[in-house]
């Protein structure tokens, strides 16, 4: 995995997703709640992972994770995916969270995981993920 605080930081990979954070994702105190932006960044993953897979993935196991800064409302959320490994079934991808706060107009990494996606066919059964063209 890519370490977390790094010196001058920059995405890994190809913006999957963009979303602004809304004061319905938030707690009390106005941060976006974690669980909302693991569910961001699973379909983030699941989008780009249903690619290489050439059509339905699912989630199978998300590798650590740490919120390096809170989120507030009204932040611009990008998400990055970079494919880290293919196997027969399987994806394992890097995805990774870059906030853009309006009020500081600072850029800063959220988080990030390495989330595995299996390859299944419509009844639910894992597949082969196909060959990649050139």
């Amino acid at each position: 995995m890519i370490e977390l605080e790094q010196e001058d930081p920059i995405p890994q990979g190809d913006l999957a997703l963009q979303i602004t954070a809304l004061p319905r994702e938030s707690n009390g105190f106005g941060d976006i709640f974690g669980g909302w932006l693991v569910a961001q960044m699973d379909l983030a993953g699941t989008a780009m992972s249903s690619r290489i897979a050439g059509g339905r993935v699912a989630t199978v196991a998300i590798d650590r994770m740490a919120f390096l800064v809170p989120v507030a409302v009204g932040a611009q959320l990008s998400f990055y995916t970079q494919t880290l490994e293919v196997g027969r079934s399987s994806i394992r991808m890097l995805v990774e969270v870059w906030s853009d706060d309006p009020l500081s107009s600072e850029w800063r990494k959220v988080t990030e995981a390495v989330f595995v996606f299996v390859a299944i066919d419509g009844s639910g059964r894992t597949r082969t993920v196909p060959p990649r063209r050139g």
